[in-house]
């Protein structure tokens, strides 16, 4: 049947919040008025969620590609900080980065609003690694139309090097 599969959530670690790093990648914005709805959540029930990150072993720190407001949350009350003495509960993914952002978005999209402008340099940097829109439409959960609009966006013609268009119509050189 294979090797047994263990999910992160069953290994969560209690990591000091100085080395834990945001992603550069997240376009994932909270509404004041949310931040302040998880800060009390925080204050009243605790961390519930661990922070999702990738330990990078060469430079010891922790990349978040889930819970940075979470993270923020720490880093902007005191309060939180001294109860939970400046360490924060993580599941860590050892993923690829193309597999980080991916899983990234999928977090957010699950509950949340992503900035239109972050989502297009995302696709433009997915699609300059390399990785098909098929793959882009499977990891991120988009559909068709709304890659086409974010690549539309980015206003580079290098994102749709290599796809297939119809003609809208055919040019006449005896008019």
């Amino acid at each position: 049947m294979g090797e047994l599969f263990i999910s992160p959530a069953y290994q969560v670690q209690r990591v000091p919040i100085e080395k834990i790093r945001a992603n550069s990648y997240n376009p994932n914005k909270t509404a004041p008025s949310e931040f302040k709805l998880l800060e009390r959540s925080i204050l009243e029930d605790g961390y519930t969620m661990p922070i999702v990150c990738y330990y990078d072993k060469e430079k010891d720190i922790y990349e978040i590609v889930d819970g940075f407001h979470r993270y923020l949350v720490m880093k902007n009350s005191p309060e939180i900080a001294q109860r939970e003495q400046n360490c924060l509960p993580v599941s860590i993914i050892d993923r690829p980065l193309e597999d980080r952002i991916a899983s990234t978005i999928r977090h957010n999209r699950a509950r949340g609003t992503h900035s239109i402008e972050l989502m297009t340099q995302i696709v433009q940097q997915l699609v300059e690694a390399g990785l098909s829109d098929r793959w882009i439409i499977t990891n991120i959960g988009m559909d068709k139309e709304e890659l086409l609009r974010l690549k539309q966006l980015s206003g580079l013609a290098s994102l749709f090097k290599g796809g297939d268009f119809s003609r809208s119509w055919e040019w006449d050189s005896e008019e």
